[in-house]
């Protein structure tokens, strides 16, 4: 089981925890991109490829034997921080229907581009399954 972390003092985290502490099997999982089983990019809309991306990640865990609850830690790469910006409710809505109210540490990085041509968003994360 994990828990948030919000140092004394600290506002608390608004869509993420500053810290999580949790111990059991390390799951590290890969950078998960919008595309789906058959390596298909499922849109070219940042919002849908997001989705694709979260539900990737939520497959990964679900096949180690985790739950959302489980992450500690994801860090999203995205190739335009505005699209992000302009899509951040619908992404949240996605993210709620997905892992629930669990936020784990989370970092989000404009990155240049990513390996695999059209992919706009792409999400890494680390679980700690008791």
């Amino acid at each position: 089981m994990s828990r948030a972390i919000t140092p004394d003092g600290w506002p608390r985290a608004k869509g993420y925890s500053h810290g999580m502490a949790a111990g059991g099997e390390v799951l590290a999982i890969a950078g998960q991109i919008g595309w789906d089983e058959s390596e298909t990019m499922v849109s070219d809309d940042f919002a849908e490829q997001a989705t694709q991306a979260l539900r990737n990640v939520m497959t990964v865990l679900d096949a180690a034997g985790g739950k959302a609850e489980d992450l500690i830690r994801m860090t999203w790469y995205v190739t335009d921080k505005r699209e992000y910006l302009d899509n951040a409710q619908v992404v949240g809505r996605a993210y709620r229907e997905i892992f629930g109210k669990h936020y784990p540490a989370m970092t989000l990085v404009q990155v240049a581009a990513l390996l695999e041509d059209g992919a706009k968003v792409e999400v890494e994360a680390t679980a700690v399954i008791p």
